[in-house]
């Protein structure tokens, strides 16, 4: 989920760094009227450095709830190493994010990680600002307008028409750092993974720091061309290997 390797910020009042160099976003595409379906549980595999099955991911979509006087989408990832990487590497994360229920900018995420026994559990509010005091037990982090996190960039990618759109733009704060993030559709391409064979639009994802493009963050995203824009598969380009995670069920 994230594409930065260092340690989140404790779960206080304190701010993490202002990216302030990051570029604005852009206006984004009118929204189709895409509305998440609350109860879908997407389960994917991971291949990494060619070694199958690696890790397991799944994204979850609760109901809605209200935050800050807004309707907000609850959304959930875990993730969990599977052998022989467990031997080595024992990885089992949670995320969870609370993005507005029309646009997917994020007012909230949290991550529960626990890796190689070291545990961190992480609270931050989302705040243009920083001028609001901070819940019990949270911290602020100041970001830019239009912010989402990894979920809602993710939900916001599939409320896009991309028979209509080209490229969209996003400020994402991962839990560490300001990111903007590009995604491109690219063409398109039949898919066979566990869970079928699907008609998709192919998303090039860039992720840029400080106006820099980072090479070692790069992802190709396969969302199905019918109105749900399912996500089948991602590729990714990842600082320690390459990854193949594809679609083995989807429920609702």
């Amino acid at each position: 989920m994230s594409a930065d390797a260092a340690s989140p910020p404790p779960a206080s009042s304190s701010l993490p760094a202002k990216a302030a160099s990051a570029p604005l976003p852009g206006k984004p595409p009118a929204e189709p009227g895409f509305i998440p379906r609350a109860g879908e549980v997407l389960e994917f595999s991971a291949d990494v450095a060619k070694v199958n099955n690696v890790a397991t991911l799944r994204l979850e979509v609760g109901g809605t709830t209200a935050l800050r006087g807004k309707d907000v989408w609850h959304l959930q990832a875990s993730a969990h190493t599977q052998n022989p990487l467990r031997m080595v590497f024992a990885l089992d994360d949670q995320f969870d994010s609370y993005s507005d229920a029309g646009s997917f900018v994020s007012m909230q995420y949290e991550m529960r990680l626990n890796e190689r026994g070291q545990k961190v559990d992480s609270i931050q509010r989302m705040s243009t600002t920083a001028k609001e005091p901070a819940p019990p037990g949270a911290s602020i982090a100041r970001v830019l307008p239009g912010t989402r996190d990894p979920l809602g960039f993710m939900q916001y990618l599939r409320s896009v028409d991309w028979s209509k759109t080209a490229e969209v733009r996003s400020p994402v704060y991962d839990g560490r750092k300001l990111y903007e993030v590009r995604a491109e559709r690219t063409g398109a391409a039949q898919v066979n993974v566990v869970a079928g064979d699907f008609s998709t639009n192919t998303i090039e994802i860039r992720v840029f720091e400080n106006g820099a493009e980072m090479k070692d963050a790069h992802f190709m995203l396969y969302l199905t061309k019918d109105l749900s824009r399912t996500p089948v598969l991602l590729e990714a380009v990842l600082p320690f290997a390459t990854a193949h995670v594809e679609l083995v069920k989807c429920t609702e």
